[in-house]
């Protein structure tokens, strides 16, 4: 038995909301981008199917099910942790500036004339 089980349910169905807000956002903002929001739609995902997961266990649905839920969401979380952190290594590289190049060293001085 879960305490306050009613609030925790309500909660869960606010997560689960957000989720669907923030995966048709991922959608539409992927359309735009040609899928290169491949991170957050996989987080919205994550944040969808842990919710429903969530919510199957409080509800004492067949256990497994939701306990399997609980581990897709924590796969999908992590991918997007990777490809999140795979995308902003290579925008670093992009952005980063070349290093000045070093002028060249200067001239040897000439040899002293002797005086003869």
């Amino acid at each position: 038995m879960v305490a306050g089980r009613g609030i925790w349910i309500v909660i869960w169905y606010g997560i689960l909301f957000l989720g669907i807000l923030g995966f048709w956002a991922s959608v539409y903002w992927g359309r735009q981008t040609h899928w290169k929001n491949l991170d957050e739609l996989l987080r919205a995902c994550g944040t969808v199917t842990v919710a429903v997961g969530m919510l199957l266990l409080l509800y004492g649905v067949n256990g497994w099910i939701g306990e399997g839920l609980l581990v897709a969401a924590l796969v999908c979380f992590g991918f997007a942790f990777l490809l999140g952190r795979r995308r902003t290594r290579l925008a670093q590289a992009a952005h980063r500036e070349p290093k000045p190049e070093a002028p060249p060293p200067p001239p040897p001085p000439p040899p002293p004339r002797s005086s003869a």
